[in-house]
């Protein structure tokens, strides 16, 4: 699902760009009234575990490859505006440092999962969870097919965005500038892996992780249950030691990140335009292109990122490469949390001297 640099128009990217940026300004104003430094810790945190899951690739019919998002989860302890923020912070530094998916295409990326996600997995959680007990097994389910119905609209809207490319957007002799499949092969090619397989991986993450915080936290599920009357989306508060274990939780997840790899094949969509041309053929009447589309060659440059597909090149060994990126994701994430928070307090202290 992370659509790279070339296959989206520039017109495409232009009016993504606004919808991200529309979800984006909502979610901090929204957050703003619940005082936004005492949220970036749990923010930083879901961002680093959604930032770890999605490099867990999961073998998809086709030969191809997806992943969950981790975004149901996060849209579940800390409503849809905190899961916005988290899910898109995890994104760009995919894109800037991994070139996991374009900077053209990042407004197109965040829209799908990050913004469609969140709204998609909190509503779809609140109506089927809706008056249950926070110990409720309902909740459990209701995170379940939430998070399948999350990544399914996720994986559909980037299905539609490329299908329409090569409708919108072609030469004189109708060959595609873009994306090169149409719609009748983008949306099987891309729902069939996901539906099947990615959207249960979603709803398998999202349910074990509400099980457990109905024993461990059920604090952390309180905000966006509809129950507390005086939690308007996101909690105010945060318990030094839950924080702690959803670090510790991710720390672990982290270092089990080179499995990620044993699956082969490329993500529908995500290849580079020298792999386009050797995509198998995906029906009987639709072949791969002879050549790369000259609007995704010219694009497709626009960003080098400095560790691509996660292989720092200083580094020999592909799995352990692998992990060093994770390491490297997380690392940052949590010290620019400390120093967001850091920033924060010593402002406050200015604004509002003791």
């Amino acid at each position: 699902m992370h659509i790279p640099d070339g296959y989206l128009s520039p017109s495409t990217c232009a009016v993504l760009y606004v919808g991200a940026a529309t979800g984006w300004c909502s979610a901090l104003k929204r957050l703003k009234r619940v005082l936004l430094g005492r949220v970036i810790p749990l923010i930083s945190v879901f961002a680093a575990f959604s930032f770890v899951v999605m490099m867990f690739n999961l073998p998809l019919p086709g030969g191809t490859t997806g992943h969950a998002l981790g975004v149901t989860i996060a849209a579940i302890v800390l409503g849809p505006s905190g899961a916005i923020l988290a899910l898109s912070i995890a994104i760009a530094i995919q894109a800037l440092f991994f070139g996991d998916g374009g900077i053209s295409t990042l407004g197109a990326n965040c829209f799908n999962m990050a913004i469609v996600g969140a709204v998609v997995a909190y509503a779809s959680y609140r109506l089927i969870a809706a008056g249950a007990a926070l110990a409720s097994r309902r909740r459990v389910a209701a995170a379940a097919i939430a998070g399948y119905l999350a990544v399914n609209a996720a994986a559909l809207l980037a299905a539609v965005e490329l299908g329409i490319q090569p409708m919108l957007f072609h030469d004189a002799s109708g060959t595609p500038l873009y994306a090169p499949y149409r719609l009748g092969v983008a949306i099987p090619a891309m729902m069939i892996g996901h539906l099947t397989l990615a959207g249960l991986a979603e709803a398998a993450i999202s349910a074990g992780l509400v099980a457990y915080l109905q024993v461990a936290d059920p604090g952390l599920l309180r905000s966006t249950s509809g129950i507390a009357a005086d939690a308007p989306e996101l909690a105010t508060a945060t318990h030094a030691r839950s924080l702690q274990t959803l670090w510790i939780a991710t720390a672990a997840l982290m270092l089990a990140t080179p499995l990620g790899i044993l699956a082969a094949g490329t993500a529908w969509g995500e290849w580079s335009p020298a792999e386009l041309p050797k995509v198998p053929v995906l029906s009987h009447d639709v072949n791969s292109p002879q050549s790369v589309p000259t609007g995704l060659q010219r694009l497709s440059n626009l960003w080098t990122a400095p560790f691509p597909a996660y292989a720092p090149s200083f580094v020999r060994s592909r799995g352990f490469g692998y992990l060093l990126s994770a390491m490297f994701g997380v690392g940052f994430l949590l010290a620019a949390s400390l120093v967001l928070r850091l920033l924060l307090r010593r402002y406050r202290r200015r604004e509002y001297p003791a």
